[in-house]
Formats: structure tokens, C-alpha cells, sequence
């Protein structure tokens, strides 16, 4: 169970989920939100690392692909607002 979840990376799984989310294949991902990259890259980084986004499908490393949220992921965004309700 992941709860210690701060504003920003529950907001970016928010984004994530809503897709609005591209993410750049490498071993250290980039993501992109609405076209712009993501400020928080250290936030990107540990997410993918915890396994709550991934590409949605294999790309080329460099290239950008649709973000989504993984099982794992939309349980711990549903977690963290069960806790805040």
C-alpha cells in the first residue's frame, strides 16, 4: 500500500490518469503534460520507479508515447482519496 503520496505526484498521476500524459522512453523517463514537459522530473522519475505509470506501449528509447496509469498506480491515487475524504 503506497500512501505517502505528496501534492505534486498525486497531481501528475491525476494528469496521468486524465490522459494528458506522455512519457519518453528511457531508462529515466521524461513526462510531458498537455505537450509541456513536467517540471518535476525527480516526481517522474521515482513514480515509474514505484511502477505507478509506464508507457502505454513500447517505444523507440527517445521517443515520446501515451503515459497511463497502471493498476498499481490507480489503486494508490484511489488510496490516498479514500484517506483525504
Amino acid at each position: 500500500m503506497i500512501t505517502e503520496l505528496n501534492h505534486r505526484e498525486r497531481a501528475t498521476l491525476r494528469a496521468v490518469a486524465g490522459g494528458h500524459a506522455e512519457i519518453r522512453c528511457s531508462c529515466e523517463p521524461d513526462l510531458f503534460i498537455d505537450g509541456l514537459s513536467c517540471c518535476d522530473q525527480s516526481t517522474v522519475h521515482r513514480l515509474a520507479r514505484l511502477g505507478l505509470i509506464a508507457p502505454a506501449r513500447i517505444g523507440k528509447c527517445g521517443e515520446r508515447v501515451p503515459a497511463l496509469l497502471t493498476e498499481a498506480g490507480s489503486r494508490a491515487l484511489g488510496e490516498v482519496l479514500a484517506i483525504a475524504a
